[in-house]
């Protein structure tokens, strides 16, 4: 852990998934001491939650076949493989320049992921799309037209010269939002994007000259280890690294940007990261998201349980609607919450920590080892299935049994 008194190996280990991990345990240690100020743990049900992520797998992946929690999954909405079809344009081009592409519209379209909120969906050619799916699809149409890409000879990109004068208009053109049509958190989304084409302009050692996304494959390619493998932490370290600057400034450490952190009174400690909870939840899911893109360039990828689940609406929601999780306050549950309560922080602590506890017991029901089942594969084809169907089920718009006022940029 180092001297967590020092702002450089604060910001270091605030960076890490160990932290997330430590952090999201001592608040799951006060949800067992029945000591969180807005949550009730009711371990009790976490066998019945096990059984119904195991069907959901069944039934989603009868042959237990399942792919990683990746930003891929989404581009395939409707059983149709866009993302297929958008790379068999691209015969004769080399398989580091395919990777490349492939990170410049997977980084893309994970950052402008995060909830689109009930009434928007995207339409493609008739074909109403909503939440993630639609917002990836938009996405990878958006992209395909050019719209981050600074050469128009080469549309297909994204970096600095087309990131960095991205207006909110643009993309509410790119993403069909309107008043009819309304898509949270546009000026956030935009704002992102232009600090993300800043960011790529000043890190020349890690997306090169003069700034492109896909530079980060060559960056990571070479670092790879002599045996050609890559642990899953090396890159979401430098996706920290890289889009630190990138996220809207809440909490800093001598000026640095922790990005997807925030305050609970509960876990207080004495040092500079005293009551700071990491997630880091975008940049993880777009970690996840990467490794399939190395993977398929014959790199290695090591270490992806070192990871952690995903703090995110689908998963959360999903503990609460099966009785893991209950509110203490009925207003949580009737109007929207800022993302920087700790109603919030609880909530997306907690189901880190639920995450991994109900992974060995899902792996126990479909007779997996956790080699075989990592828990990329549990949130694939189960956790985040399962929060969705449920929420279907008990809600008529299929939202999450919280709602959370956010800019756009954390769910």
């Amino acid at each position: 852990m180092g001297n967590l008194n020092d702002p450089a190996q604060a910001v270091a280990w605030l960076s890490s998934t160990a932290a997330v991990r430590e952090r999201c345990n001592q608040l799951f240690g006060l949800a067992e001491r029945d000591a969180l100020p807005n949550f009730q743990l009711h371990l009790e049900a976490l066998p019945a939650a096990a059984d119904y992520v195991a069907q959901a797998i069944r039934e989603n992946y009868p042959t237990l076949e399942i792919p990683y929690h990746a930003r891929w999954r989404h581009f395939s909405a409707g059983g149709i493989d866009r993302w297929g079809q958008l790379a068999a344009t691209l015969k004769g081009v080399d398989a580091d320049e395919v990777a490349r592409i492939r990170f410049d519209l997977c980084v893309v379209s994970v950052l402008l992921d995060a909830g689109a909120g009930p009434d928007w969906s995207y339409n493609e050619d008739g074909r109403r799309i909503a939440r993630s799916e639609g917002l990836a699809v938009a996405s990878l149409h958006a992209f395909r037209s050019g719209l981050f890409s600074g050469d128009k000879a080469h549309p297909l990109r994204a970096d600095a010269a087309g990131l960095m004068p991205l207006a909110p208009n643009a993309i509410a053109h790119a993403f069909q939002a309107s008043d009819a049509n309304p898509l949270v958190g546009v000026e956030g989304r935009a704002a992102l994007m232009r600090n993300l084409g800043q960011a790529l302009k000043a890190r020349p050692d890690l997306f090169g000259a003069p700034g492109r996304i896909g530079g980060l494959y060559d960056y990571l390619k070479a670092h790879a280890v002599k045996d050609g493998k890559l642990p899953a932490t090396a890159i979401l370290a430098a996706v920290l690294d890289g889009l630190g600057p990138i996220w809207p400034s809440r909490m800093t450490i001598d000026g640095t940007n922790l990005g997807d952190v925030w305050r609970h009174r509960g876990l207080m400690s004495g040092d500079l990261t005293s009551g700071l909870v990491p997630f880091h939840k975008l940049s993880q899911w777009l970690t996840y998201s990467l490794v399939e893109i190395f993977e398929d360039a014959g790199i290695t990828v090591t270490g992806l349980d070192d990871l952690t689940g995903l703090p995110e609406y689908r998963n959360g929601g999903l503990f609460i609607d099966l009785g893991v999780l209950s509110v203490r306050h009925e207003a949580l549950l009737k109007f929207p919450i800022p993302v920087e309560d700790e109603a919030v922080v609880e909530w997306r602590g907690l189901t880190v920590a639920l995450l991994d506890r109900i992974a060995d017991p899902v792996r126990q029901r479909l007779g997996k080892t956790a080699a075989e089942m990592p828990l990329a594969r549990i949130l694939e084809g189960g956790t985040w299935a399962a929060g969705r169907k449920i929420a279907k089920g008990k809600r008529p718009d299929g939202g999450p049994p919280l709602t959370i006022a956010s800019d756009g940029t954390v769910f």
